[in-house]
């Protein structure tokens, strides 16, 4: 394998257009089967790849469903599809795109809620991974089409809530313009790669993203609520954990997202004030609003709860993790796996530098780390390549990394 040497390009080099509408205009939205069947029709006889893009509502509703998907193909222009007004019932779209490759920026936020849908690529490029992998600095759909194709494309739009309707015509015009220009960048970036030396990597990644299966679900999630690491008493946190799955449970009957109806600071509050009744409960800041007061028997009996625990039944301060410890606690802990670990970091770091590649996807941190924290016996690098793809490494990391990291225990260990 050829190693990669050129810095990426900036073929351009010119003032960046501002790009405000789409070349054939915002098409009307799909939401209709007779006006699905059409838009799939005439996608099936583009040529080419189909950009595809999705607009969630994160941070207002609590499902991750896409409330719309652009998709755009040669030959065939834009589609805008509201998946919502059709129930979900998009067949169709599904037949249609079944053989074809799709292009996507940063593709694993957008499949779980395509896969929702039924929709699932038979081929990906993700425009931002391939733009990582090919050395850019930024990689951002905006920053990448202004360095590479000299367009400048108005944002502002992809944090608001999709599921409004209707969806007012800058949205629209937002959302069209967002796969305006992915096939001419996976272009550039697939010349790009193949000029490094990189496009095999980058083809074994994207397989990597389109094949991942579902992320699991956190064992404790409500330990991820913000704030939570000032509490070291197992009853607060009691009070915490019975809180966030009141509001987990409210949040996904009214398909609301869980911030908008209590927000992690007044679960905290609670739980450190600890207060005795729903009068002392309304007294808390956040809680004295409209909403809290319609909803304050839930919070208050969630405390309750949490108050009538046994000592058995509250939950450990330090929870077991599944994997090493956080890196900063190995020096204490195992100052010989801290060892292996800087040895192996500043190895795969050299490497990465000099294919001008972030680290992180050379290898995956996570896979370094439990490397480094229980090693196989024998550190040869056939052994340590048999860990590596244990690991779900893709061949091409296999290859560049494990004699390297093989060295660095071995060096670490002498």
């Amino acid at each position: 394998m050829d190693a990669p040497c050129s810095e990426p390009k900036d073929p351009t080099g010119e003032t960046p257009v501002l790009l405000t509408e789409p070349a054939e205009g915002v098409p009307p939205v799909v939401s209709d089967p007779a006006t699905l069947r059409r838009a799939a029709a005439t996608l099936a006889g583009g040529t080419g790849p189909v950009a595809v893009d999705t607009e969630r509502a994160s941070g207002y509703r609590y499902s991750q469903r896409a409330y719309l998907v652009q998709l755009r193909r040669e030959q065939a222009g834009t589609v805008l599809v509201d998946p919502v007004a059709l129930g979900g019932r998009i067949d169709p779209l599904v037949d249609a795109l079944a053989d074809t490759e799709w292009v996507l920026h940063a593709a694993s936020q957008d499949l779980p809620c395509l896969a929702e849908l039924n929709l699932r690529p038979a081929v990906l490029f993700d425009t931002e991974l391939a733009g990582r992998l090919a050395g850019f600095d930024r990689v951002a759909l905006g920053s990448m089409v202004e360095r590479l194709l000299g367009y400048h494309l108005e944002k502002g739009h992809g944090a608001a809530d999709w599921s409004r309707r209707p969806l007012p015509q800058d949205w629209l015009t937002y959302a069209a313009l967002d796969v305006e220009l992915l096939v001419p960048l996976r272009n550039v970036l697939e010349d790009e790669l193949r000029e490094q030396g990189k496009l095999d990597w980058a083809l074994q990644e994207f397989e990597a993203v389109r094949t991942a299966p579902p992320a699991k679900p956190r064992a404790e999630p409500w330990r991820r609520t913000s704030g939570i690491h000032r509490l070291r008493n197992p009853r607060q946190l009691a009070a915490v954990r019975a809180l966030w799955e009141a509001r987990d449970g409210l949040a996904r009957q009214r398909d609301i997202a869980p911030g908008r109806v209590l927000p992690d600071s007044a679960i905290i509050d609670a739980a450190v004030t600890d207060p005795a009744t729903e009068a002392d409960l309304l007294a808390l800041p956040v809680f004295r609003g409209r909403s809290q007061r319609r909803t304050v028997k839930v919070w208050a009996d969630a405390l309750v709860k949490a108050r009538g625990l046994n000592r058995k039944e509250l939950p450990e301060v330090s929870p077991a993790h599944d994997g090493p410890p956080p890196p900063n606690r190995w020096a204490d802990r195992d100052p010989d796996a801290a060892a292996r670990l800087a040895a192996a970091r500043a190895a795969l770091t050299g490497i990465a530098e000099s294919l001008k590649l972030p680290v992180e996807n050379l290898l995956l941190p996570d896979l370094v780390r439990r490397t480094c924290w229980e090693p196989p016996a024998d550190l040869d690098p056939a052994t340590v390549a048999e860990v590596l793809r244990a690991g779900h490494a893709r061949p091409w990391q296999v290859e560049l990394t494990a004699e390297p990291l093989s060295n660095a225990l071995k060096a670490a260990a002498a």
